[in-house]
């Protein structure tokens, strides 16, 4: 067995500092629509000012013969990878930085990183108002300085106290219709109507 072959060992939660440079995008990646180019400028925003918060997942790759490359493939991470990449290229770290990431080779990658993409759940509009709103009367914080993707709601919150109450009312009056129009027997219609051909 060569040098870098790699030992049949299943293993899942080990974690290692894996350069830049040697992280490659996995074919196994559920999300195949790109990241959009904001996205990547939030994430490098966010990753230069607080650091990578969340491990990359990865697989080493191996060659026709069950050999380790050197490289590994991100199973979950992507966006975090290509905003690294973009502080390279605006020469803010150098290729090789030492990326923190999670060796799973014991799950599948495609079905992790469609659980991933999949099973979480966006903070609520009215909290991330909140949120920002906090930041920037406690800490002073302008909607620049917040660094966060949504950047206009970050300003809403700073200038307009009234706007978290709307959201979160709305979302309310929008959950309530939701939970009116309930399927019966196939269909779908609204309390208090009744099926074609029914009678009183």
């Amino acid at each position: 067995m060569s040098a870098k072959s790699v030992e049949p060992v299943v293993e899942s939660g080990r974690e290692i500092f894996i350069p830049l440079n040697k992280l490659k995008k996995s074919p196994k990646n559920a999300r195949k629509t790109p990241h959009s180019e904001a996205a990547i400028e939030a994430y490098a925003a966010s990753i230069a000012a607080k650091g990578i918060l969340q491990n990359l997942v990865v697989e080493p790759e191996l060659d026709a013969e069950g050999a380790a490359t050197g490289f590994y493939f991100v199973t979950i991470g992507e966006g975090r990878r290509l905003a690294q990449l973009l502080r390279v290229k605006r020469k803010e770290i150098k290729k090789t930085e030492p990326i923190r990431c999670i060796i799973d080779t014991a799950n599948d990658a495609f079905e992790i990183s469609l659980d991933e993409n999949v099973t979480r759940e966006n903070m609520h509009p009215a909290d991330q108002f909140e949120a920002f709103k906090k930041l920037a009367e406690e800490r002073g914080l302008g909607a620049e300085e917040i660094r966060r993707p949504v950047r206009r709601d970050a300003a809403c919150g700073a200038a307009a106290p009234s706007l978290g109450r709307a959201i979160a009312q709305a979302d309310a009056n929008l959950s309530q219709r939701r939970s009116d129009a309930r399927p019966v027997d196939g269909l779908c219609h609204h309390r208090g109507s009744r099926p074609a051909g029914s009678s009183l």
